[in-house]
């Protein structure tokens, strides 16, 4: 039975703490808006879109009026594009089409992000995923809501190491598309190793051709709600901390669970995961940094970070898991800079850099996230940054992934503002030794001898 204290603990955590659900994600299949001639893929992918999301955000928000549970973003995904337009794409820009098509529906159903302008290469391109690849810069800057994702590699097939140097081009391109907004395209475009299916968080996101026709992904989080749980256990040992973290994470997930069977009954559609990530945004108490120095870290990027993030991170799954019939997407602790105050003031400190960061990368759930890098750095050492990131998600059979922003223009001590919850981000320094003639070799990088499970 539920009590008066806990009623009043919820409302804390609502008013006080920051605890929201970031994101109700509606994944959608377009597999059967396939055709051979462009203009009816365009029609089909529009009326697919728009049939099964129109109610999506009218039920947001009254999930949100009646629960009294602010639901940040309402979002879509759908099947990788690079499938969905192969037949009848014979150009890069027969693909932009499509992205227009995505955008305008995203526009009139009234969602914030639609994800899904990606291609899944991590052992081999088709012709149609090359396509895809290379049309992403002027997608981009063309459209506001479309989000990219590129999956370059897995732990069952290795790295894909043509495409990881073509990304490195193709993120350059698109800082260079969109330099006169501080090259914000490469905040929409993010690549991935072992890129999970039921993914609800942008730009990441996208629908995976095993699931079911539509599907309803919800995203909670609550890195406030885990630092104020922590400041009443300051300097009692592991054990205690452990269990404190595992049993906010319970109550954050629960509420997460609570929106997610709402939203699946009221749109009439299944249930697919909920995602347990503690994603933090640019406000003030609403930082996994914070967390971190609750811990008992100066700042984040101090000795101890990595250890610190590996507990954090199982003990936030640990609690998740004991807390929703099902649980997927990324589902753990989120590093992004320019998304978390305390990350941005921990690299102003000089105390986090991007090797630290890579090492974090390690044990949390996603990898080098919302990184300004200066706009004169080479294609081929985004392409290195890009394979070492792979490297960790292969080896670690791990989703890691690489959002970095070469901002045009800016250098090293500069700042960069993207503005909402994509925050802003001092521009970090990148290791200038080359890395050429590694990335340049070409052909896969061969699966860990322990992908071989069969």
């Amino acid at each position: 039975m539920i009590n008066l204290l806990e009623v009043t603990e919820t409302n804390d955590m609502i008013e006080k703490e920051n605890l929201d659900v970031r994101t109700i994600t509606l994944g959608i299949s377009l597999l059967d808006c396939i055709d051979s001639n462009l203009e009816t893929v365009c029609e089909n992918v529009y009326n697919k879109i728009y049939e099964a999301a129109k109610d999506l955000v009218k039920t947001g928000e009254q999930i949100s009026r009646e629960f009294g549970i602010p639901i940040v973003n309402k979002r879509i995904s759908v099947t990788p594009i690079a499938l969905v337009g192969g037949a009848a794409c014979k150009t890069s820009e027969d693909f932009v089409l499509i992205a227009r098509t995505l955008d305008r529906v995203a526009h009139d159903v009234g969602v914030n992000f639609i994800g899904g302008y990606s291609a899944l290469v991590s052992k081999g391109m088709t012709g149609a995923d090359r396509l895809l690849i290379e049309s992403i810069p002027q997608a981009l800057s063309e459209t506001e809501l479309v989000c990219s994702s590129v999956n370059l590699g897995s732990t069952k097939t290795g790295i894909n190491m043509d495409a990881v140097r073509l990304m490195g081009h193709i993120i350059k391109e698109t800082a260079e598309y969109t330099k006169e907004n501080d090259s914000l395209g490469c905040a929409k475009l993010v690549v991935f190793c072992n890129a999970p299916d039921d993914n609800p968080f942008m730009a990441g996101a996208f629908h995976g051709v095993t699931e079911a026709d539509k599907i309803i992904n919800v995203g909670v989080s609550g890195p406030g709600v885990v630092k104020t749980a922590l400041e009443k256990v300051r300097g009692e040992n592991f054990e205690v901390l452990c269990e404190t973290i595992k049993k906010t994470a319970f109550k954050v997930t629960r509420v997460g669970q609570l929106v997610a069977q709402e939203a699946s009954r009221m749109l009439n559609v299944p249930f697919g995961i909920v995602d347990l990530s503690l994603a933090p945004t640019p406000a003030i108490g609403d930082s996994v940094a914070d967390i971190l120095c609750e811990i008992g870290l100066e700042h984040a990027g101090a000795p101890g970070t990595t250890a610190a993030l590996a507990l954090l991170n199982d003990q936030v799954k640990k609690g998740g898991v004991m807390a929703s019939s099902y649980v997927g997407g990324l589902s753990g602790a989120f590093i992004p800079v320019s998304e978390d105050q305390g990350m941005i003031d921990a690299v102003n400190a000089g105390a986090l850099t991007i090797e630290k960061l890579e090492a974090m990368t390690c044990v949390c759930s996603v990898g080098l996230d919302m990184i300004a890098i200066p706009g004169d750095t080479k294609e081929t050492t985004i392409a290195g940054v890009i394979a070492d990131e792979m490297a960790i998600g292969m080896v670690n059979q791990k989703t890691t992934a690489v959002r970095v922003i070469p901002v045009i223009g800016k250098n090293v001590g500069e700042t960069v503002e993207f503005g909402g919850l994509l925050g802003y981000a001092p521009i970090m320094p990148v290791n200038s030794y080359s890395c050429d003639a590694f990335v340049n070799r070409g052909g896969r990088i061969p699966a860990p001898i322990h992908s071989f499970k069969n």
